[in-house]
Parts: structure tokens; C-alpha cells; sequence
């Protein structure tokens, strides 16, 4: 029997630990066992096959708990599939996106013994009722692609057992 993929998450408000169930509900589809956990309570990888992990990007940084996560686990990350995603522009435009893959490549670089089998950026949301001043006047804004973060889950789900894809 096969063990789970973790699907860990890096999140100040919550818009992650969504992504996050949504991978992880589209990895079930696709014949997979799915477990979704917070990056920070996460002390062995030793029960899973695979893991995906997320965070947010905030200020030019990804999430100190995804960055942790790497580090406190790269022994057994390095010899696991492991996936990643950020989320921060608050657009989908190439440049936004560009722009914040560049930041979650700077942090990966940091763990040059972790090989991703994919990378994903994902937009961002801002939600002004859950800011400190002075972001509490910013625009709300949801830049979240559902049909693109459930198309990254199809291909997590395919590199990680191409039988499951064709589920």
C-alpha cells in the first residue's frame, strides 16, 4: 500500500491552507491518499511519498515557516518528490509573476540539494479585514486561478503516480 503525499502550507491569513485542501482534494480525485497539515507542525516526513509544500510570499519573502520547513526537512526532502507553490502577485500579469517566481527561486536556492519536480506561482489575495494599518486601506483583491491551481494538482498527481493520472 502506498503512504500519503503531505500537502504543507505557510500561511498568515489563511488564503494557502485553501490552495492547500484544493491541491489536496484534486490529488484524491486522481486516486491519491492526501494529507494536509500546517508546514510548522510537521515533524517527520517518514509517513508520506511525496510531499507538496506552499506559502505565501510576503514582502519579497517567502513564508519563514515554508523556509523552515525546507530546512529542518531536506535530508528527507532530498530523496522525496516534493512540489512547490508560493502565492503573491496580486495580478496574474507575466511581470507579477515573474517577479515573485524570482523571489520563491531565491529561497529554493537556499536548499541547492532540493530538486522540485514542479514549481508553481499562484495569485494572491488581500483581504484589508485581516491587515494591520496602514494595509487595512488597500483593496481587496483575489488573484487566486482555480482552474490553474486544480491543473498543477493534475500534474503533482501525474509525476508522482502516472496510473493515478488517468483516474
Amino acid at each position: 500500500m502506498n503512504k500519503p503525499l503531505l500537502v504543507a502550507y505557510a500561511t498568515k491569513h489563511g488564503s494557502t491552507h485553501e490552495v492547500a485542501d484544493a491541491v489536496a482534494v484534486r490529488l484524491r480525485e486522481r486516486g491519491l491518499e492526501a494529507e494536509v497539515r500546517s508546514a510548522r507542525g510537521v515533524a517527520t516526513l517518514a509517513p508520506y511519498d511525496g510531499v507538496v509544500i506552499g506559502g505565501a510570499l510576503y514582502m519579497g519573502r517567502w513564508h519563514s515557516d515554508a523556509r523552515r520547513f525546507l530546512s529542518h526537512h531536506r535530508d528527507e526532502l532530498a530523496v522525496l518528490p516534493l512540489a512547490v507553490f508560493a502565492m503573491g502577485p496580486l495580478t496574474l500579469k507575466d511581470e507579477d509573476v515573474a517577479d515573485s517566481r524570482k523571489q520563491l527561486d531565491h529561497a529554493l536556492a537556499k536548499e541547492p540539494r532540493l530538486e522540485p519536480v514542479t514549481v508553481a506561482i499562484f495569485g494572491g489575495v488581500v483581504n484589508p479585514a485581516k491587515q494591520h494599518f496602514p494595509f487595512t486601506y488597500v483593496a481587496t483583491s483575489d488573484a487566486r486561478d482555480w482552474d490553474e491551481i486544480r491543473s498543477w494538482a493534475d500534474s503533482v498527481a501525474a509525476l508522482s503516480m502516472p496510473a493515478a493520472a488517468a483516474v
